[in-house]
């Protein structure tokens, strides 16, 4: 009996394709079959380079993840060193100004044809010691993985526009490896202020409203352009707006604001103001050897 069940299924297997296809049927062969199937080759290969794919992407994104990923689930980081005023963070800062000089957008902007009409200057430069302990930008978030290097500033002369490079680290984050909205609208604050204030009668003001929008993450460790632009002045009040690009150009953040001139401005000195803001050198203005220039050579 068992000797003929197995004949049968072996009929079954031999002539079950050829009924098929006769008769237009797509029904499984009979499953009392207890032939063991075994993989074929073709399945073993397709196993091994999916595999095989798998294990190179895992590797290739552990290397170097994209910056979704990075997003989603960011590497932790060492702190930045605790006193900006030592050895290794002098070094990380003079490593920066160095990357800051040789960025192509910043030499691009020194060569245009109307050059002459913009100038240059480092906020908080000037700032003297005894308020910069007591200062948010100056003070608080100065040093390595912060606000490590002065910001530089280019400015038109007639106070129309600005732009502004600025080094934003890993400390300055809410989510970590993203710069925190909070402090991207502090440097939005200060940078639109700057243009708004140089355009007050007295130069003091204060931030009435600014309004912003997010369009996209901002990543740390790197430098963020913040360009900035008058629409109007109206006796008391300035209106300014604002963007931060990296330096590819992608648009991050959008603001505008209005900042108004106290009436007792008068009364008060905007002389700390000039000095966190930076002033102009004059136009042709003698440099001074402190500055570790060299004197001009006398004519003969």
């Amino acid at each position: 009996m068992k000797q003929t069940w197995a004949r049968v299924v072996e009929l079954e297997a031999e002539f079950w394709p050829e009924v098929q296809e006769e008769a237009g049927m797509r029904i499984p062969p009979s499953t009392h079959t207890s032939t063991n199937v075994r993989p074929s080759g073709h399945y073993l290969r397709t196993l091994a380079l999916v595999s095989l794919v798998g294990i190179g992407a895992y590797a290739a994104g552990a290397i170097a993840p994209h910056p979704v990923f990075s997003f989603i689930a960011p590497r932790p980081a060492p702190g930045p060193p605790a006193n900006p005023d030592s050895p290794e963070s002098l070094a990380y800062a003079a490593s920066l100004e160095e990357a800051l000089q040789s960025l192509p957008l910043l030499n691009t902007l020194r060569n245009q044809p109307d050059a002459d009409e913009w100038y240059e200057v480092r906020p908080y430069k000037r700032f003297p010691e005894e308020r910069r302990v007591n200062n948010l930008t100056a003070g608080a978030l100065r040093g390595p993985g912060k606000l490590a290097l002065i910001p530089l500033v280019r400015s038109k002369y007639d106070e129309s526009e600005a732009i502004a490079f600025i080094h934003v680290g890993r400390g300055l984050c809410g989510h970590d490896g993203i710069i925190h909205g909070g402090l991207l609208a502090t440097l939005l604050d200060e940078g639109l202020a700057r243009t708004a204030i140089n355009n007050l009668p007295d130069k003091i003001g204060v931030t009435a409203n600014l309004a912003m929008n997010y369009r996209a993450p901002t990543f740390a460790d790197q430098f963020i352009v913040l360009k900035v632009r008058l629409l109007d002045q109206n006796g008391r009040k300035s209106k300014v707006a604002g963007r931060v690009e990296d330096l590819k150009g992608n648009v991050l953040v959008e603001a505008s604001a209005t900042f108004v001139q106290p009436k007792y401005a008068n009364m008060l000195s905007n002389s700390v103001v000039k000095q966190a803001m930076g002033e102009p050198e004059p136009k042709g203005a003698p440099v001074l050897l402190s500055e570790g220039v060299p004197p001009p050579a006398k004519k003969s």
